[in-house]
């Protein structure tokens, strides 16, 4: 093992030793940022009116196969949208 290596492994090591304890808080937040993002985009189709949904209309692709997954999160045994049929 030649020096550039030895150090690469040593540089990873103290990134695992300063990320490891946060990784959970990190997904945590992260999936949180991506469930108001999600809510955001979602807006206009529950009902809440958004002056931006015409920007936001595209990103709908983008959203439906997670879609499931985020409104159980939200507390929501079945689809809120009408024409989204997931459960």
């Amino acid at each position: 093992m030649d020096l550039a290596q030895r150090w690469a492994a040593f540089r990873d090591g103290l990134e695992e030793f300063y990320k490891g304890p946060y990784r959970q808080m990190f997904a945590r937040e992260k999936r949180d940022e991506d469930d108001f993002f999600t809510l955001i985009v979602l807006g206009e189709a529950l009902g809440v009116p958004d002056p931006a949904a015409y920007y936001t209309a595209e990103f709908l692709p983008s959203l439906y196969q997670d879609f499931h997954a985020w409104h159980r999160r939200m507390g929501m045994p079945d689809s809120p949208l009408d024409h989204i049929a997931c459960c």
